[in-house]
């Protein structure tokens, strides 16, 4: 037997994931900031990238944010 489907706290759950998603791309500006210069060109594009498609996501959970509401 498959679980009833909850929505209820679906808003919730997506504020909670764009808090965490927004915290994650700002620690990783800051490391980027702070140690650039002891870092390899691919590790900074690697970390570059993954803040971007962590922007990507952002933009997506505030769109279901916003669906929700």
């Amino acid at each position: 037997m498959s679980k009833p489907d909850n929505r209820a706290d679906n808003a919730a759950h997506l504020q909670e994931h764009i808090e965490n998603t927004e915290s994650n791309l700002q620690e990783t500006e800051a490391y980027l900031d702070e140690h650039a210069s002891e870092l390899g060109a691919s590790e900074q594009q690697n970390l570059q990238a993954k803040n971007e498609r962590r922007r990507q996501s952002l933009a997506g959970f505030e769109e279901e944010l916003e669906d929700e509401s």
